[in-house]
C-alpha cells in the first residue's frame, strides 16, 4: 500500500526499515540475484495453495482505494471472502487498511461498504481501519483476535501476496490460513513483474530479521515479531 502523501517514507517503514533495506539489497547484489529467485519460487508455490478450513474470522487484506472506490483487485478479494463466509467458514469478516494515498476515506470503511452491497450482513464485518500496510494490517488485526478470543484466522489476499502475509503472520505468531482470490491476480507479464516484487518484498522481510538478531536490535525485532 502507498504511504499517505503528506508522510515520510522512514516514518512509514517504520525502526530499522531503512537498514534491513539497505542489507537486502547489500545480498541481493552479492548472491547475483539468487536470494529473490528462491523466494520467487515460495511466492509461486504459496500462490498455488488454497487452505480454506474452519476459521474464527476471515481477514480481507486491505489495498489502496482509487477515487475513494476498491479497485477490481480489493474486490475480487472481497468477493472472494464473501464465498468463504457464505460456505459457513467463519461467522465474521474483518476488512483491515486504513487512509493511504489520496484516499479520503479508509480502506477498510470502503471495503465494509462492499461487503454490505454483497449481502453480508452488518452485524458480521468487523474493520480494521488504523493501518497503512500488510504488516500493519496483521499486528493490529492480531490486537483484536487477542481481545475477542479469537485464536484462528482465514487469511484472503492476491495469490502473489499470500507468501509475504504468511511469512509476515508467522513471525507474529498468528494462527493462520490462506486462501487466495484469484480473479485479483494481474495477467501476462504483469503477473511475473508483481511475483518479482514479491520476491524481492519477502526476501527484505527474511533479510531484516535475520539483520536484526544478528545485531540483537530488539526495538527492530519488535516491529515484526
Amino acid at each position: 500500500m502507498p504511504r499517505h502523501v503528506n508522510e515520510r517514507w522512514s516514518d512509514y517503514l517504520g525502526p530499522g526499515a531503512v537498514t534491513s533495506l539497505a542489507v537486502a539489497f547489500l545480498v541481493e547484489l552479492v548472491g547475483l540475484g539468487l536470494p529473490v529467485l528462491l523466494r520467487l519460487r515460495q511466492v509461486l508455490g504459496v500462490a498455488r495453495r488454497d487452505e480454506r478450513e474452519p476459521a474464527d474470522a476471515i481477514l480481507v487484506v486491505g489495498r489502496a482505494l482509487v477515487r475513494d472506490r476498491p479497485t477490481p483487485a480489493f474486490a475480487a478479494r472481497l468477493a472472494h471472502a464473501v464465498e468463504l463466509f457464505e460456505a459457513g467458514l467463519a461467522p465474521r469478516l474483518i476488512v483491515a487498511g486504513g487512509l493511504t494515498g489520496n484516499a479520503t476515506r479508509t480502506e477498510a470503511e470502503a471495503g465494509r461498504e462492499h461487503l454490505l452491497a454483497l449481502g453480508v450482513p452488518d452485524e458480521a464485518i468487523h474493520c480494521e481501519g488504523r493501518s497503512r500496510h500488510t504488516l500493519e494490517n496483521l499486528r493490529n488485526v492480531r490486537a483484536t483476535l487477542r481481545q475477542s478470543g479469537w485464536p484462528r484466522l482465514l487469511v484472503v489476499s492476491d495469490p502473489l501476496h499470500l507468501a509475504r502475509v504468511e511469512a509476515l503472520a508467522r513471525g507474529l505468531g498468528l494462527d493462520a490460513r490462506y486462501s487466495p482470490a484469484r480473479e485479483a491476480a494481474p495477467q501476462g507479464l504483469a503477473y511475473w513483474l508483481r511475483a518479482l516484487h514479491e520476491a524481492h518484498l519477502l526476501h527484505w522481510y527474511h533479510a531484516g530479521v535475520a539483520y536484526s538478531r544478528l545485531v540483537r536490535n530488539e526495538r527492530w525485532l519488535a516491529r515484526v515479531t
